[in-house]
Order: structure tokens, then C-alpha cells, then sequence
């Protein structure tokens, strides 16, 4: 990994951040993220990366795997319903625009989800202008298997990178990072738009009171780790508007980045408020 890092370090000098985000800099801010997004600058963060909700439309009756008996833990919670694809589609079309809006002409965004929903947020995402750079599948080396055994188990989701329209120059992307990943995952020499990287378990995963995972879907370091180190260089501010429990603030942390996290859900905010060492703004 030494050597990742020296090539992210070696990109060109990063402006200091812009004028306005003192509030909201290096910080985890409990509210809503389009209202928290109002209060910032246009063109001021670097990097985007939103793991927004699925929209699963899994049924109301609680499911058993065949043959054993035994229920299956849903990944659906609260903030995951949606009572119409429209509403989805509207809420999805809000965040997407007020991210554009606080992109500088250099940065990046990185969305992510599954078939559920990928499709729907990549077409937004160009019929708002969003220039994309590539689809990137993360395959799951070991992913929930599908114990309802009514189809294929789903062992990949899809990152889509884009800038913040087509006239964007001079992003970041740190290419050399982007080859070492894809000669320890696959065994090539050139940079691959399929990463092997493994769903939280151990120690990585948070638990809660109860003994049981803290958040359904929580994203491992390690995908989040590749984004910010091959589209960013340190200095540079990385935004997560659904931060759920903060993992892009603690791996942008570590890698000498600067973040903003906006959780709307105490529960997860306070989680991750434990691991990035930050105060919680009550927006």
C-alpha cells in the first residue's frame, strides 16, 4: 500500500478548501442532506460518493429459508420504503442536483447500488448532465447467499464515476493506484473496471446492542479506501451525504483528506461519530 500512497501524494497541490465550508469541514452533521447541502458553497468539494437507498421493494411477510425453518434477516429498514418508484425517482433527482451543484468543475462523483436501482440513478445522473468516466463492478468475494433459493445469488454491485458534466477537466485519477489494485486482484497489468473486495465481516463489522449488525448495509474500508485513493489526492475534501455509519469519513481521515458526513439517523450517527473521533453538528 506504500506505494499507492506515494503516487497519491505526488499529485499536483491542492488548493485549500473553499471558503464557507468552515462549519461543516472535517465534521459529521446529524440532519437532512438536502437541507445541510443548502448551506454550502457551489464548486466546493472534491469528490461525491453516495451510497444512497436501494429502494429493495422487499414484501411486508417476514421470509424463511426453505427446508431449514429458519428466518432470513432483511436488509429493508425505514428509510429504505418508498411508496411509489415516483417518489424515489424525485428524491434521488433533489440529491443528485445539489451534488452537481457542490462539485467543483475538477471533481468527481461515485454512486453507487444494485439492480434494484442503478439503472434508474444512471440515467438521472445523465439526463442531468453527469459526464461518466466508467461502471465499475464490485464483485463480492463473499456475498450473502440467496437462501430462498428462488434465483441467482447477487454477488456484485455497481459504482458508476462521473464528472460533474462533460466540459469537466483535469479530475483526479491515480492511475498507478488503480493498476497496483488490479494486479492483486486479477493478476493484470492494466487498471480494471472489476474489484474483488470482500462485505464486512469481523471486528469491521458494527455491531449493536443486541449483538446484531448495526446497519444492514454497511460498506467496507476497503472499496471505500480504492475510491478515495485513485480519485483524490490528499488535501482534498471528499462529501457523503448518506454516510450511514461514516465509513467514507474514516477512510478519507486516515488517507489525509478532509470529509464532510451527513447522517440524518442519530443511531448511525453516533456510531460513526466513535469511529471518526469528530463531533456531532446537530443540523
Amino acid at each position: 500500500m506504500a506505494a499507492l500512497e506515494e503516487a497519491a501524494v505526488a499529485a499536483p497541490v491542492v488548493a485549500p478548501p473553499a471558503p464557507g465550508l468552515e462549519h461543516l469541514l472535517d465534521r459529521l452533521v446529524v440532519g437532512d442532506c438536502l437541507e445541510v447541502m443548502a448551506s454550502m458553497p457551489d464548486a466546493s468539494v472534491d469528490l461525491v460518493f453516495v451510497d444512497p437507498p436501494y429502494f429493495l421493494q422487499l414484501p411486508a411477510k417476514k421470509l424463511t429459508r426453505w427446508g431449514s425453518n429458519s428466518d432470513v434477516e432483511s436488509p429493508e429498514r425505514e428509510w429504505d420504503r418508498f411508496s411509489s418508484f415516483e417518489e424515489y425517482d424525485n428524491l434521488m433527482r433533489s440529491v443528485l442536483s445539489e451534488c452537481q451543484r457542490v462539485m467543483k468543475p475538477s471533481g468527481t462523483i461515485w454512486m453507487i447500488g444494485s439492480y434494484h436501482n442503478i439503472f434508474r440513478v444512471g440515467s438521472m445522473m445523465q439526463d442531468l448532465g453527469f459526464w461518466m468516466l466508467n461502471d465499475v463492478t464490485w464483485f463480492k468475494t463473499n456475498p450473502m447467499p440467496n437462501w430462498l433459493n428462488v434465483r441467482m445469488t447477487n454477488a456484485t454491485e455497481t459504482l458508476l464515476w462521473a464528472t460533474r458534466d462533460r466540459t469537466s477537466k483535469g479530475y483526479t485519477y491515480n492511475g498507478a493506484a488503480a493498476k497496483e489494485y488490479s494486479l492483486a486482484d486479477l493478476d493484470s497489468r492494466i487498471a480494471l473496471n472489476v474489484w474483488r473486495i470482500p462485505i464486512c465481516t469481523g471486528r469491521e463489522r458494527l455491531k449493536g446492542a443486541d449483538g446484531k449488525r448495526l446497519h444492514p448495509t454497511q460498506k467496507p474500508e476497503r472499496l471505500l479506501e480504492r475510491i478515495i485513493r485513485v480519485s483524490s489526492a490528499r488535501g482534498m475534501v471528499a462529501f457523503d451525504p448518506m454516510a450511514g455509519t461514516g465509513t467514507t469519513g474514516a477512510v478519507a481521515q486516515r488517507l489525509g483528506r478532509h470529509f464532510i458526513c451527513i447522517e440524518r439517523d442519530m443511531y448511525y450517527a453516533e456510531a460513526a461519530a466513535g469511529r471518526l473521533g469528530s463531533g456531532v453538528e446537530i443540523y
